[in-house]
Formats: structure tokens, sequence, C-alpha cells
């Protein structure tokens, strides 16, 4: 019987016997993947053993072939609405978008049946912003490595949820981090225009007038260029590096009509922002606007020997919009193997999703759950930390 070569494992990586058919249970939770043949064993004890990393293919006479299963990095350009969840990002005990996702990859079998780590590990799976509880996205960038497949995107939509869908999916290099290298974010937030009026109640006959409009747009502006954001977020101090953050805009949409009610949308763009910054500078900026405090608080909240407490907007009306790789797309997107990280393709089906499931959460939210109006009746001023 000729000897049969053995090779070391170095990373995760699957294996399958071609007698061998065990049962698989797969958990994004666990911290590896349990089945009848290696249950009792650790990854740790797995990993030491000299098992090949490929699949035997045995036929009477012939000799042993080995068949891998390709794998690929993607990018994958996804939306969903995030009334339903507790944000983006894994958190135990609670629906999240990311838990749906990986659920979706394991029974559209874009991972190894095999591997000796967690399913998330193995993922290698980064996403662009880490949405808070209730926000929502069309422009949501996640790198992952699955299971090379030539219909991924309808594979993994098969799986999915209505509210949550994968308008996109580019092969991309092997390095790229959908976190790291993504150079700039916008975010919507949509509200009724009755919030941004001094004095003013929920009322479907309400129209912004003019001088309001500009007035708030004005009080956009302040955000723009680079400020120290140590009051936008938690557990930050203002010596701490990462509090300044740079806006390229903050500007206020005109006002629009749905289900009889005015709303207004406002914009921001910036390089990366810190947890809840954006629900906070909503926040203060209608402060101001309602006359809750001066307009120099603005000035004030980005001082570096001011420490307050700044309320922080719903997370109902948040949209991340797009996202940008700049950088990349100059690198690796003409080299003749990768696409940029462009999705003109994507546009209607991503304002078709806006239609049918964001804007529609977001009215039914305020029109039904009052979401606005019933933070406006707590919004009070922000308070000097003792």
């Amino acid at each position: 019987m000729k000897a049969i070569r053995l090779l070391n494992i170095w990373s995760c990586k699957r294996w399958v016997r071609g007698q061998q058919n065990s049962a698989q249970t797969f958990s994004p939770f666990s911290d590896g993947v349990q089945s009848r043949a290696v249950s009792s064993r650790s990854a740790e004890d797995v990993l030491k053993e000299d098992v090949p990393d490929r699949e035997e293919q045995h036929a009477e006479g012939s000799e042993i072939k080995e068949v891998r299963q390709p794998k690929r990095k993607y990018a994958l350009l996804m939306a969903y609405s995030g009334r339903e969840y507790y944000g983006m990002q894994i958190n135990p005990g609670v629906p999240t978008v990311e838990l749906v996702l990986i659920s979706a990859f394991i029974n559209a079998q874009c991972v190894p049946k095999d591997c000796t780590t967690t399913v998330r590990t193995w993922l290698n799976l980064q996403r662009c912003a880490r949405t808070d509880k209730g926000v929502s996205a069309l422009g949501q960038l996640v790198s992952v490595r699955l299971l090379k497949s030539e219909d991924l995107m309808e594979k993994i939509n098969a799986h999915l949820p209505a509210d949550i869908r994968v308008l996109g999916v580019k092969q991309v290099t092997k390095g790229f981090n959908a976190k790291s290298m993504c150079e700039a974010r916008t975010y919507s937030y949509t509200l009724p225009t009755f919030a941004l009026a001094h004095g003013t109640e929920p009322d479907s006959s309400f129209r912004l007038p003019r001088e309001d409009f500009h007035r708030f747009h004005h009080i956009l502006t302040f955000y723009q260029g680079t400020h120290r954001y140590h009051n936008f977020t938690s557990h930050k101090t203002a010596d701490d590096p990462s509090v300044f953050r740079h806006m390229f805009k903050a500007t206020l949409q005109e006002p629009y009509l749905d289900m009889g009610h005015e709303f207004t949308t406002i914009e921001i763009t910036g390089q990366s922002f810190l947890l809840h910054q954006i629900r906070k500078m909503v926040g203060l900026a209608l402060a101001v606007s309602r006359g809750v405090v001066p307009e120099d608080f603005l000035p004030a909240s980005v001082a570096a020997e001011n420490r307050l407490k700044i309320r922080t907007a719903p997370g109902l009306g948040l949209v991340l919009e797009q996202t940008y790789f700049k950088w990349y797309n100059k690198r690796f997107g003409g080299d003749g193997l990768h696409s940029p990280l462009t999705w003109e393709d994507a546009a209607p089906a991503t304002e078709t999703f806006r239609k049918d499931h964001i804007l529609p959460a977001i009215v039914q939210g305020e029109l039904e759950d009052l979401s606005m109006t019933r933070w406006l009746r707590t919004l009070s001023e922000p308070s000097q930390d003792e």
C-alpha cells in the first residue's frame, strides 16, 4: 500500500474524508464546529494532527486525488432596514444583521462543511460601519471570505429575509478590508420638518418656512472641517487623538411630502465616525434650531476644555447611504483582475429597497410610534459634567 503524504495545517482549513459524511452543527456564537466525528476533541487538538487538507477520492486501483474547494475574498454591497435589529454587529442574545447574514452564508453553503475554528473567524468578515440599533443601510459594504460561486448573490439572498438584501458582489484582493480601507462614508437622517422649528408640535399641515430651512442648513455647516468630537461619543476624553474627525459635508435636503406629512433629510459625509457621533450631531443641531441652547453652544461642544452631555437623537431616521474606496479603486480597479468598488448597476435595486423597506419604516415609526415626537419632549439643555 502506498504511503499517504500528509500536509501540515497552518490556518483554518477544511478536510473531508471520502468515506466519512458526518452531520455538522454550525453556530456563529460557538467556539468551533461540532460534529459526531470531532465533538469530543477541541479545535486545538485537531490542528496538532497531520490531517490532509483535501477531499480524498478513492477508486479501486487508482491513486488518491486532491480536490480543493476554491475560496475567494468578496466585497458585498448590502442594504437593510434596521428597525427590527439591534445593530449590524453580532450582539449575543438579540437579533442583529450580521447574525442573520452569517446564518445565510451557512445555509447557502458558502462556508466549508468542516472547519476547525469558528465560522466567524473563517469568514474574516469586516464591515464599513457598525450601525447602531434601529439604523438602516443602503450602502453597507462587507468584506468576507467565501467559497467560490458564480451565482453567489442569488444563493445568499435566498436565505435572507426581505428586509436584508445583498445588492452587489465583487471579488477583491486577499488583503482587502472593508473597515480599514474605506476612506469616507455618507449618512442620511430623515425626520419630520416640525422637529426643526422652534415651539412646533406634530401637525400634518405643518410646512417648514424657508427662513427655518436656511437657518438649520447654516447650523449644519458648522460641522464641516476637522473638530474634536469627544462630547459626541462615550468613554472618550478631549486628549484622545481618535476624537478628531473630519467632515466633508453637512447639508439639509429639500422637504418632501409622505403620507400627508412633510419630511426632510440631513446628509453628512465624513472620513469616519465615532459611536453615536452622527445622532448626537443631529441632536445638538435640533437643540440649537428649537432654541433649547444658543448657537454659540456649537463651538463650545468641540472645545477641549468642555465636557458636555449631548442628547442622542433616535436611530430610526439614520441610514448609511454610501461608502468610498478611492485609493483601492485607483490601485486595483483597473488591474484586469478586479473591478472598482462602484455600484452603478445596483442603483435601481438600491432605490427600490429604499422605497419598499427603509422609508416606510421611518414614516411608520414617526407617524405611528411618534419616535421623534417622544424624543423632542425629553430634549433638555446639554449640561456641564461635574
